[in-house]
């Protein structure tokens, strides 16, 4: 039996779309980050990520983290591979070409686009965007995700999904990925094949329960 640790607030947002895609048997522990935990009493009460019973599972007290059954696997990316290779029917890969160019796109969206995605995302959060430092800020970041999102553009334009003609755990990993970047519309503009693929992705019904879930969660 898997049983995933984490919130939906997190990086679990990427397994736990895909495991309301496959419709794979799991129990959720739902382990939130101790840094969003500011009342003292709070962090005795409630399962989090410096709690001793979670560092048993993740000595780096990182989410999401899986067991299944001895596996115990603690990066998100290893852990929708895993699902999507044992449960994922087509949303994993059916030969070895097909699982290289799966990690291919997991890993291009993890080193290419997550990290300036994450800098548009504070930015935009921050709720001073009007500042000349934050334009500042949102600009380098764009420029930073423009070399990776003509890839991701000139691959869409001729093709619905990353992978196989089909949604695959790739689209997930990679869309989750640039969705910390969606907030900045001008971008996104840009490269509208890429977009369009974004917002295919977002119509699943997967995804819309796993947002939903996400939203109903405390900020």
């Amino acid at each position: 039996m898997l049983t995933l640790y984490g919130v939906y607030r997190s990086r679990a947002s990427r397994p736990l779309w895909l495991l309301a895609e496959c419709g794979a048997p799991f129990t959720h522990v739902p382990v939130i980050q101790t840094y969003r935990l500011a009342d003292p009493q709070a962090r005795e009460t409630t399962l989090h990520t410096g709690s001793a019973a979670f560092l048993v599972v993740n000595p780096m007290g990182q989410i999401p983290a899986l067991t299944d059954g001895d596996l115990l696997l603690t990066e998100s990316l290893a852990i929708t591979a895993h699902i999507a290779r044992r449960f994922g029917g087509a949303l994993g890969p059916q030969d070895e070409p097909e699982q290289a160019l799966m990690e291919q796109w997991s890993l291009f969206a993890a080193t290419g686009i997550e990290t300036p995605a994450l800098e548009i995302l504070a930015t935009l959060q921050s709720g001073a965007t009007s500042l000349p430092e934050s334009q500042a800020a949102l600009a380098v970041a764009a420029e930073k995700l423009r070399r990776p999102l003509r890839r991701l553009e000139q691959h869409l334009a001729a093709k619905d999904w990353l992978v196989g003609d089909r949604f695959t755990v790739a689209d997930i990993n990679t869309a989750e990925c640039l969705r910390y970047a969606q907030g900045h519309a001008p971008l996104m503009a840009e490269f509208p094949a890429t977009n369009a693929w974004l917002q295919r992705c977002q119509a699943r019904p997967a995804f819309q329960a796993m947002w939903a879930a996400r939203l109903a969660e405390p900020e």
